[in-house]
């Protein structure tokens, strides 16, 4: 049976690059893919837009992939591409812990039914797209019915049109390009629908895939029924309240052949739960450490299994974290010692309360946690003037302003984890508290100086303001010695 030190599963943006980054750190690695070519989602993407970060230069989807490929086959990587996992068990024996012992993964192609060991595992496996079921829309089942991803399979890889008149409910940013691409292929996009009263997608794709192309979106909308019996024929849209409820007689029937869906990702972790890897109820992905570890050790986790990102370039920064991160691993792995599975009490948990929708990772090392520190969150609803505070027991440990931040488009924080004391913490709560503004709390503060003249010396008006502006910081307002830079 071959042994390796990194399996990666997953042959997209983050597995090549998880593969490259355990290769190039000593490792023997085992890269295993389910479809037929490397490269994952992105071999469909022709668009434009990807790399601005990683390379600094606009590249598409293939161009973006191909270069991580070209490195990957450089490096002499072993791959088995459509083939897929079976089975993962501890080595030699069928147990449950998969802790502390060799992981034997068995796995079936052309070839057969193999099985193979190694000491770190990589899960790469990206997400998948939500369907018609899963957002209850009523009706029959015709086709004419689609993903967002699946027609642009159609379009960008078979060269097939599968719509002429069409509804996009959902505005994500993969069916904010669908809107585009079915346009200049020739089809009418009839609008896009969103429940939610903010669009999902990056502003930059309302902007160029949209208003661009006088393609409609309308908020607080969805899709609650379909017609059609072979095909697709008409579908009912209607507003929605602001719990998302339709709201009856808002109801509209709309003709058209086509409905595509884009209404959400989902992390592919059916590999990670059958490992007993502890998910994340708000990712929907592995909880994890600094170094991409999942609660059992030798479990890495990384790119859109993690969390599903914006952007390809930080989908690449994981996937390079946690191939380092296993290949280190791999090297001090001792199969005669068992460590416990994580979170452990040298974990700090970082706690993100309800202002966030999540924030990765879920738990800090108290020693040698990553540094710098990268972090990746989002807000749950759209602020203006906002800052993110981490405290450990009502005391402040660090700050930063953002001017603005909006649910569809995540952020990434990197600092000096040295300020977290992670020593001295049991729990760090992660919350972003609107921040009232400064300068016009000090001019409010001028306002009622000027107006209070009743016979106050200057000393004493000097000491009243003062306190007023210390007051007014106490209600939100954050004196800029105190908002940390990162």
């Amino acid at each position: 049976m071959n042994e390796y030190d990194v399996v990666v599963i997953g042959g997209g943006a983050a597995g090549l690059a998880a593969a490259i980054a355990a290769k190039k750190a000593g490792a023997r690695v085992l890269l295993i893919e389910r479809e037929q070519r490397l490269g994952g989602i992105l071999k469909q993407c022709i668009h434009d837009g990807f790399g601005l970060i990683h390379f600094g230069e606009k590249l598409s989807g293939p161009e973006y992939v191909e270069r991580f490929i070209a490195a990957f086959n450089l490096l002499g990587i072993d791959a088995l591409t459509h083939t897929f996992v079976i089975n993962i068990s501890a080595g030699g024996a069928q147990t449950s812990s998969h802790v502390g012992v060799q992981k034997k993964i068995t796995y079936v192609n052309s070839g057969g039914v193999a099985s193979i060991l190694t000491k770190a595992l990589v899960l790469a496996t990206g997400c998948r797209e939500r369907t018609a079921r899963q957002v209850f829309i009523h009706g029959t089942r015709p086709s004419g019915i689609f993903t967002a991803g699946t027609a642009q399979h159609f379009i960008n890889l078979l060269g097939e049109l599968p719509a002429k008149r069409c509804v996009i409910l959902g505005s994500g940013d993969i069916g904010l390009i669908m809107a585009r691409r079915l346009t200049l292929e020739g089809a009418q996009v009839l609008g896009v629908y969103e429940a939610k009263s903010e669009p999902s997608g990056l502003t930059r794709n309302i902007v160029q895939c949209l208003e661009d192309f006088s393609i409609p979106l309308y908020l607080s909308h969805t899709v609650t029924r379909v017609f059609g019996d072979e095909r697709l024929r008409a579908v009912e849209v209607c507003r929605v309240d602001e719990k998302m409820k339709p709201i009856k007689g808002t109801e509209k029937i709309i003709d058209c052949d086509a409905l595509i869906l884009s209404v959400g990702l989902i992390p592919e972790n059916e590999i990670a739960e059958s490992l007993g890897v502890a998910l994340d109820a708000r990712t929907k992905g592995p909880a994890c450490d600094s170094h991409f570890m999942t609660s059992v050790p030798g479990v890495f986790s990384c790119g859109n299994a993690l969390h599903v990102n914006d952007l390809v370039d930080y989908v690449t920064e994981s996937g390079n974290a946690s191939g380092n991160a296993a290949a280190l691993w791999a090297r001090s792995f001792c199969a005669d010692t068992v460590p416990a599975a994580s979170p452990l009490p040298e974990y700090v948990p970082l706690k993100a309360d309800a202002s966030l929708l999540y924030m990765v990772p879920q738990f800090l090392e108290r020693k040698n946690c990553a540094n710098p520190l990268r972090l990746y969150f989002r807000t749950s609803v759209p602020r203006k003037k906002t800052r993110l505070v981490f405290k450990s027991g009502g005391r402040e440990l660090f700050s930063k302003q953002y001017a603005n931040v909006k649910p569809p488009e995540m952020v990434r924080l990197e600092i000096d984890v040295s300020r977290l004391h992670l020593d001295m913490c049991d729990i760090i709560e992660v919350s972003l508290e609107n921040v009232v503004d400064v300068v016009a709390c000090e001019a409010s503060v001028r306002r009622t100086q000027h107006d209070d003249v009743h016979g106050a010396t200057d000393e004493a008006d000097a000491s009243s303001g003062a306190q007023s502006v210390r007051e007014c910081g106490a209600n939100g307002a954050v004196p800029k010695a105190h908002t940390e830079a990162v």
